[in-house]
């Protein structure tokens, strides 16, 4: 498996890591048992980085990685580079997000979270999602002091503004920004991926294969019906949905001629776009894992990016990425 820098002052780990949303029911039903057996395949494969979030299943993802971990023995603390996050809560009567980025709440989190996954230190914490409420150079200075006393090793954000990236670098380094980034989301062209990659940032890609539509196998409409956060989500949404899975068949024929699957061809395209850039591609089943990291292996030719280029241009995809209710808090910039 090849490398990639976590940051230019972090450690080199899998050029794709696994994302643990999955490890929870956000997606439909899922076991533990399925979950281990991903993270033991990950392992075998190469992969040594893992995300997951305190919000994931209500604690639900990282007590899962945690209970693997604890079947390690003494290697637990070295198989994987973890990253978590923090700052979606949840009202328990109304069911109702909300944010909180003060240091009482972030220590509070962070110490469930080290309890969950039975580990001693975090090698990478994310702000979930911004709250408006507390100027983003008084997070960082929270989790810098975490930093310092050695409960996490370097910290980042998830969907903010490159604009809000120049603001927390000017109190101190951020190792890492995560963004949804993919054939089907471009977004982060507009300055995230520019500035990240001037500042020695990493750039670390959630929903890489666009939540099936980059893949051999596209959710139906039958199966998000089951999926509360697809179901909601613009572009699985009729018409949209028929739209999007038409147009990129011509993706799938694509990765058929070039002998790839077209999730690895998918990682393989967002490999190309940076070397700063990290998929945490998210799945449940060991064969789709093994089809991901196709990609990272895979070294595509200027002519083939252009093929690329032809089948799915920027812009293509039908729909917000968000509802209106799922896109609160994530920073807009273009």
């Amino acid at each position: 498996m090849k490398t990639r820098q976590l940051g230019i002052k972090g450690p080199h780990v899998s050029a794709i890591g696994v994302g643990a949303l999955s490890f929870s029911n956000f997606y439909g039903s899922a076991e533990d048992e399925g979950s281990h057996k991903v993270l033991r395949a990950a392992l075998d494969l190469g992969i040594n980085h893992v995300d997951t979030s305190n919000v994931y299943g209500n604690g639900r993802s990282e007590t899962v990685i945690g209970s693997f971990l604890s079947m390690q023995g003494k290697l637990k603390e070295d198989l994987f580079t973890i990253a978590s996050k923090v700052g979606i809560c949840r009202d328990t009567e109304t069911g109702q997000r909300y944010f909180d980025n003060s240091e009482s709440h972030i220590r509070d989190q962070l110490d469930k979270t080290l309890k969950r996954l039975g580990i001693n230190s975090l090698d990478l914490y994310y702000i979930h999602r911004r709250d408006e409420s507390i100027p983003i150079e008084e997070v960082a200075g929270t989790m810098m002091k975490l930093v310092e006393e050695g409960k996490i090793k370097s910290y980042g954000f998830s969907e903010i503004a490159p604009s809000s990236l120049k603001l927390a670098q000017s109190v101190g380094y951020v190792a890492a920004v995560q963004s949804e980034y993919s054939l089907s989301t471009r977004n982060p062209e507009m300055g995230l991926t520019q500035l990240t990659q001037a500042s020695g940032t990493a750039l670390v890609a959630f929903s890489p294969v666009g939540r099936s539509l980059l893949t051999d196998n596209p959710h139906t409409e039958e199966r998000i019906s089951d999926m509360d956060f697809l179901k909601e989500n613009p572009r699985f949404i009729e018409p949209n949905l028929s739209h999007n899975i038409r147009i990129t068949n011509a993706f799938r024929k694509l990765a058929g001629e070039l002998s790839i699957s077209a999730s690895g061809l998918a990682i393989a395209w967002l490999l190309h776009q940076g070397d700063n850039i990290i998929p945490i591609p998210g799945t449940r089943t060991v064969k789709h894992l093994e089809e991901l990291t196709e990609g990272a292996q895979r070294k595509l030719s200027r002519e083939e990016l252009a093929l690329i280029g032809d089948v799915l241009p920027i812009g293509w995809a039908h729909g917000n990425r968000y509802s209106v209710n799922q896109s609160k808090a994530v920073e807009q910039y273009c």
